[in-house]
């Protein structure tokens, strides 16, 4: 049985201008500018690091109990593409080999790039949201400074639907609560500012948490859990990403001095064929 899914994906394309983000904010004291500075450094080490992400997809009924799940563990990286002002970020998942599904018959939703919704602070999409500070809020034991964000239509958006091999914009509004000393990101919640039943989306509600990782001498906060739930005029549906097991490229990667590289042979060209993927999209 071939699995049918709902894609809704977060678009990890950027082409951002770092001269026009340093003219923006300029006071180190202003909680936006020191979250886009760590916005930066984010990204700076994002491609060095992997780990390991556990997705559940559940699909609902109309009462809010699960009706189906399933669950998938995958050797999670963001890879990095270009240099300078311009760049672009790939999401990369790979199943462990003795990754095991069970067959069920309902749709489920796929949501991908879900923890780099905080890109609504880089200076290449700041621009197209409207931000307003409000009184500082306890999360956990850390101080932080919430901020309200909503897009401004018309503009562009980190965040997109694919459906049915086309993908619509969506314009979100938010809040994001951020390290009162540090700027860093700690937590998000992140909703649809309009209903898009006429692309078969009725509401779609976010909530990511960063947390403190070490690597060596270094912490850094990066993405611990995302939750995505997503109603459409039929069908209700909730995944959740736990990310865990962070490992740095540059510290864990070691090379036997005494192991030798050989070449692989050559395959012949009969022996390669495309197989076609088992996931449908709708």
């Amino acid at each position: 049985m071939r699995r049918r899914y709902c894609t809704v994906a977060i678009l990890l394309t950027l082409a951002a201008c770092a001269s026009r983000a340093d003219a923006q904010r300029t006071s180190e004291s202003d909680p936006l500018a020191l979250a886009q500075k760590q916005i930066g450094r984010y990204l700076s080490k994002l491609a060095d690091l992997h780990c390991s992400e556990i997705v559940t997809q559940q699909k609902l009924n109309a009462k809010g109990h699960v009706d189906e799940t399933e669950r998938s563990q995958f050797d999670y990286l963001i890879m990095m593409n270009g240099s300078g002002e311009e760049f672009q970020l790939n999401e990369s998942r790979i199943e462990p080999p003795d990754a095991k599904h069970k067959s069920i018959s309902a749709p489920m939703l796929t949501t991908n790039g879900i923890s780099t919704v905080l890109l609504v602070f880089h200076p290449y999409y700041s621009n197209a949201f409207s931000f307003a500070t409000g009184p500082e809020e306890m999360i956990g034991n850390k101080a932080t400074i919430p901020i309200h964000f909503a897009h401004i239509t018309g503009r562009r958006t980190p965040a997109a639907l694919a459906l049915r091999g086309r993908e619509y914009p969506l314009e979100f509004q938010g809040t994001a609560w951020l390290d009162e000393t540090s700027g860093e990101v700690i937590q998000v919640n992140a909703s649809l500012m309009h209903d898009m039943s006429d692309v078969g989306l009725r509401s779609l509600e976010i909530h990511v948490e960063y947390k403190p990782e070490n690597f060596g001498k270094e912490t850094w906060t990066l993405p611990a859990k995302a939750v995505v739930d997503v109603t459409t005029p039929r069908q209700h549906w909730r995944n959740t990403h736990i990310f865990e097991s962070y490992k740095s490229f540059s510290t864990d990667a070691q090379q036997d001095p005494n192991f030798k590289v050989h070449p692989d042979p050559l395959v012949p060209p009969e022996s390669v064929t495309d197989k076609p993927d088992e996931k449908e999209q709708r």
